[in-house]
């Protein structure tokens, strides 16, 4: 006499749940914690020594990575010689009265 045993889970998880709303995760997470506050009472100090410096080195990098927001330093024209919306040229003048450039 033969069963079929194809529909049964037993033990697994239903089939929607994923990794995130498991058990598993929730003893991940336990661990993790405990590992982040061992490892913040060891290294403290040499994170916040480093901490100063890393402000430091973020400034060029995020002059290098962000310029493309604004298009560079140079102005942008259209093709028809008039500034397109929202952009300015370089060769604008400033006018500190208003706080923007003219």
């Amino acid at each position: 006499m033969a069963h079929d045993h194809s529909q049964h889970s037993h033990g697994a998880e239903p089939q929607g749940s994923s990794f995130w709303t498991s058990r598993a995760f929730l003893v991940f997470l336990g661990f993790a914690a405990i590992a982040l506050v061992l490892l913040w009472k060891e290294h403290s100090a040499h994170i916040l020594g480093v901490l100063p410096w890393l402000f430091l080195l973020a400034c060029p990098l995020m002059h290098v990575f962000m310029h493309g927001g604004h298009g560079g330093h140079g102005g942008h024209r259209s093709s028809q010689g008039k500034d397109s919306v929202g952009q300015q040229g370089s060769t604008g003048s400033w006018d500190s009265s208003k706080g923007d450039k003219s």
